[in-house]
């Protein structure tokens, strides 16, 4: 077998490998969203979030100023603006413009995303809210923002940070917050326990469809580049 053909079946190989695998963890995550849509006016998912609000109010026990800075950190705006920021941290300093592709693409796409949910499940929110809050209820769109945002900056870190001190205790430390950052939502009283949860499975399946799709692209789209640089050389020579 030449080399051309190897390099060939290589490629093939990785292409599939990972379409597998982001079509088994999609699928699965579609399942896991709709099976707990489906529960949303159930007894039983009523039960479970009645229990949810009550296990909340014990655990942070009064209301405290830094729940609501940390469900700050999942709104819109603030999204918006870390997002943009980091956009141009990649294009100017990184230079690598399909990281900076990326951001916009997870981070602006599971906004669009969950506003659309939102509308095709109409669930209220829940009475007696702790702070003001507009809009549909099912999934969460804190819980579904962090989960695909902070989600993208933890395998940016993964894939960039090289001190593996830093870089598990900052995966670590953005797990934790996204995790928080649903908990508030519950303690607020501005969303149920299974919107939050269903935010979560949402957020998580649109970053595993978006990151290997995007990379597909990156590939495909570098390849002729890079071959055509390399034939430049070779005539140059």
């Amino acid at each position: 077998m030449t080399n051309t053909w190897r390099r060939l079946l290589t490629i093939v190989t990785l292409f599939l490998t990972e379409f597998t695998i982001t079509l088994v963890l999609g699928i699965a995550g579609v399942v896991g969203f709709l099976a707990l849509s489906r529960e949303v006016f159930d007894q039983d998912a009523a039960t479970f979030d009645a229990a949810a609000f009550r296990w909340t109010r014990q655990v942070l026990g009064p209301r405290q100023q830094w729940v609501e800075a940390v469900t700050f950190l999942a709104s819109r705006n603030f999204i918006t603006g870390a997002a943009f920021l980091l956009i141009n941290w990649f294009l100017l300093v990184r230079r690598h413009r399909w990281n900076s592709l990326l951001v916009p693409v997870v981070a602006l796409g599971s906004i669009t995303l969950n506003l659309v949910l939102k509308q095709f499940y109409q669930r209220p929110r829940p009475l007696l809210p702790l702070v003001s809050a507009s809009g549909l209820s099912f999934p969460s769109g804190h819980a579904m923002i962090s989960a695909s945002f902070y989600g993208l900056l933890i395998y940016l870190i993964y894939i960039n940070v090289r001190n593996k001190g830093w870089r598990w205790l900052s995966m670590a430390g953005l797990v934790l917050l996204v995790a928080l950052i649903g908990l508030t939502r519950v303690y607020l009283r501005v969303h149920y326990a299974t919107d939050v949860l269903a935010g979560f499975t949402a957020g998580l399946v649109w970053l595993l469809v978006a990151i290997p799709l995007l990379k597909q692209v990156e590939t495909r789209v570098r390849r002729p580049v890079k071959m055509k640089a390399q034939s430049t050389g070779k005539q140059s020579e």
